[in-house]
């Protein structure tokens, strides 16, 4: 079979497609076309493969064809060796994955002299073939023969063939594959406190004595198992149940040799593959068990790091409206930053409310003044040290506000990757005269109105709503977490005359150099009349205009189509559709009835098929609708503010901050997030969070029990009192995943929390801490 056809087939089957399908998006990849504009106008071609599809698509179809390369090297190799056989081509052939591929080939890998190949250089190889042959012979007298100088005496000879049979079955790709099998399906991993390390380790304290089966450990407790490996804390041992799976996988060895009966030499080689088992293949089986584990789990704090971000950076924006950023400090004081609707800074100032300066009549009136000064309509609190105080504050201030001033709208937000906005280069060239602090301000105050185009300044990695982060492949989260950035932004769009350098350089086709060209000509001729006026951008070619367009928009423009997603290739067909109505086009723009009498049938062509067509009719009806939300807050209890204030049974709302494999964090407003375990998620059974909740969603919840010394608060969103499935009531930490980290608030649909939020097993506080810290 071609190469290309079976990489097809594989991918097809695995993203639930066709083969034809998967061929026709690779060759629209192959010639540089984007995941979002092949998702999104590329529908025909592909047969309407979305965006998650393409992704597992492209990264399978790198994967493959390094696969199909390694196959032809290998086949290469053993052919050029002599020893290339028609079975072997087969089974080369046939091989579904790399870890196979490299099995098969291990008996032909060039390597270095080893114990096995000075073994038959000594002529000891017919030995092993003689036990092998005579069953009832004696292996010490077959062995009587082979002494002599290079062999001195019988249990040199017999070691010798001991060393090539190990050889052999340690790169007999059957018995290896059959094994991995067996260990999938029985091993355990284990880890056990290292003698003198209780103290260093107390974080660990879960993990001095774990056992649990190697198939069924949770990725993040995984994770906190290999973490505490690697700061030499525990040993960890992966390993079949030692009373009956040691002898289990001796026998999967022994019966790779051939059907052994109770001869002389069937005892010998029952020994020796009992020997091969414990000394050779379980360390083999080890390392590529230890290896899967490591990868399931990274994968899986990845996938909950990319989905948690895409539900961040499609939270509800609050909209072009006059924002007024906190950034909460105590000594240092608070530093304030005043934004127009564009997201421009217009004001400044740094209030000194608390200790040791305690000047709360100056910051009361330095607020009041920029709230009537700039008809502040939103006050946007970071959520760091001294955010509860500072939002009590500001309480009292809006009081204060004349009668039939309407007060504005003041929301809690994640200060997360603020500080890394505020000393990058980015803030710098953007502010170059302005304080650092006050910078965080700004970017407080500007991902409330709209969190997508600010956090995407931010490192993803920084906005911590992953689990481990830190501990996973970095090169594969930041290829995810870029991926998931770009999906979000063209799923938006982007205001082409608004739009900062960063935020354009994640639209489709273009990428920072191009991105700070098209600012640079804003910024040099004036706004973007039209899409059109795009191709005047210096280094901006027919193949990125062609990528980018249909996700810039330009509102007001000459081109009423150029506010809309319907791309500029489909202009023509679109007109088609608005002489059909026998109105002006800005009339029917918004307008969901005037499209009505018309079937999107009639108007396909050999150019645009019938999704393109319905598309642009959504578009007409809605132009450049956000997918996002509507723009909600939480409302926090008075009174509440501290994790003293609560007691079981209070009824309270939050807002979501972070969604883990084992349940969801809720910020409930006392600086210290709250546990809704996976059992306590919904009244009926869970089997993943994101089912129930995401990143952002505004939820009642009730107190289940609050542990202050360990700052752990469990939470439920049931209504049967908090109960489990099994009667049991949770704990503060939510069930069987007990412990949780100590998180800062966040509040909204963009809130983020800061740093990993995980809750691995039964870990106790100590850890937590550790991570908070890191």
């Amino acid at each position: 079979m071609d190469a290309a056809l079976r990489i097809a087939r594989t991918i097809a089957t695995e993203i639930n497609a066709t083969p034809a399908q998967v061929t026709a998006a690779a060759g629209l990849l192959d010639g540089g076309a984007t995941v979002p504009f092949v998702a999104r106008y590329r529908k025909e071609v592909t047969g309407g493969l979305d965006d998650t599809q393409l992704r597992t698509l492209s990264e399978r179809l790198v994967y493959l064809r390094e696969m199909e390369s390694r196959r032809q090297a290998i086949l290469g190799s053993i052919r050029d060796q002599g020893k290339l056989t028609d079975e072997l081509t087969r089974a080369i052939m046939g091989a579904e994955t790399k870890a196979s591929l490299e099995d098969i080939y291990l008996p032909y890998k060039p390597k270095r002299r080893t114990k096995a190949m000075i073994a038959r250089e000594k002529g000891l190889e017919p030995l092993l073939r003689s036990i092998i042959e005579n069953r009832q012979a004696d292996p010490v007298q077959l062995a009587a023969s082979y002494t002599g100088e290079q062999v001195p005496d019988i249990k040199a000879a017999l070691d010798g063939a001991r060393d090539i049979l190990v050889e052999e079955l340690a790169e007999n790709a059957t018995l290896l594959g059959g094994l991995r099998d067996f260990m999938r399906r029985e091993a355990f991993i284990a880890a056990k406190l290292i003698e003198g390390k209780e103290e260093a380790g107390a974080k660990f304290s879960d993990y001095f004595d774990h056992r649990e089966k190697w198939a069924d450990i949770p990725g993040h407790r995984a994770l906190a198992i290999l973490r505490a490996a690697k700061e030499e804390i525990v040993t960890i041992e992966i390993a079949p149940d030692p009373d009956t799976g040691a002898a289990r996988a001796e026998g999967i060895v022994a019966q790779a040799i051939g059907r052994l009966g109770d001869g002389a030499g069937d005892q010998w080689l029952r020994k020796v593959a009992g020997w091969t088992w414990r000394v050779r293949l379980s360390n083999t089986m080890y390392i590529d068990l230890l290896t899967e584990l490591r990868k399931r789990a990274h994968d899986e704090a990845i996938r909950v790091f990319g989905r948690n971000l895409k539900d961040l950076l499609l939270a509800a924006p609050a909209g072009a409206k006059t924002t007024i950023g906190l950034d909460p400090g105590i000594r240092t004081g608070v530093k304030v930053a005043v934004v127009d609707g564009t997201g421009k800074l217009i004001d400044t100032a740094t209030i000194y409310p608390f200790q040791p300066r305690n000047d709360l009549r100056g910051a009361e009136a330095t607020l009041l003044t920029l709230i009537q000064r700039h008809d502040a309509s939103l006050i946007a609190i970071g959520n760091g040290t001294a955010s509860r105080e500072t939002e009590r504050l500001v309480g009292d201030v809006l009081k204060r506000l004349p009668k039939g001033r309407k007060a504005p709208t003041r929301v809690v937000v994640s200060e997360a990757g603020a500080s890394v906005y505020s000393a990058s280069e980015l803030a710098a060239k953007e502010f170059p005269d302005l304080d650092v602090s006050l910078r965080g301000a700004v970017s407080i105050a500007r991902r409330l109105q709209d969190p997508l185009a600010e956090l995407v300044k931010v490192p993803p990695e920084s906005i911590g709503v992953g689990q481990y982060q830190h501990d996973v492949d970095q090169r594969q989260l930041t290829k995810t977490l870029e991926a998931v950035v770009e999906d979000a932004v063209n799923a938006v769009g982007v205001d082409l005359n608004m739009a900062s350098a960063p935020l354009l350089a994640h639209v489709a086709g273009l990428g920072p150099s191009l991105a700070q060209s098209i600012v640079n000509h804003r910024d040099t001729h004036g706004a973007f009349p039209s899409r059109a006026a795009l191709k005047k951008v210096a280094g901006l070619g027919p193949r990125a205009f062609e990528q980018c367009a249909g996700f810039l928009r330009i509102r007001d423009g000459v081109e009423p189509l150029d506010a809309s997603s319907v791309h500029p290739e489909a202009y023509g067909v679109a007109r088609k559709i608005v002489a059909a109505c026998g109105r002006d086009i800005r009339a029917i723009m918004g307008d969901a009835s005037a499209l009505k009498d018309l079937r999107a049938e009639q108007f396909v062509d050999e150019n645009f098929g019938l999704p393109t067509i319905r598309d642009i009719f959504a578009e007409l009806e809605k132009p450049g609708r956000d997918p996002r939300p509507s723009f909600v807050t939480a409302s926090f209890a008075d009174g509440v503010e501290d994790i003293r204030d609560l007691r079981p049974g209070m009824s309270l709302e939050g807002s979501v901050t972070n969604v883990a494999a084992f349940g969801a964090f809720v910020d409930i407003g006392v600086h210290q997030d709250g546990l809704v375990h996976i059992s306590q998620l919904a009244d009926r059974f869970v089997k993943d969070p994101n089912e129930v909740v995401k990143v952002g969603d505004i939820v009642k919840v009730r107190v289940t029990e609050v542990d202050v010394a360990r700052k752990r608060i469990g939470l439920t969103m049931r209504k049967d009192g908090g109960r489990d499935q099994g009667g049991q009531k949770s704990s503060a930490g939510g069930g069987r995943d007990k412990a949780q980290p100590r998180t800062p608030r966040a509040t909204k649909g963009q809130a983020a929390p800061k740093g990993d939020r995980t809750a691995p097993g039964a870990l106790g506080a100590a850890l937590m801490d550790a991570m908070r810290k890191r």
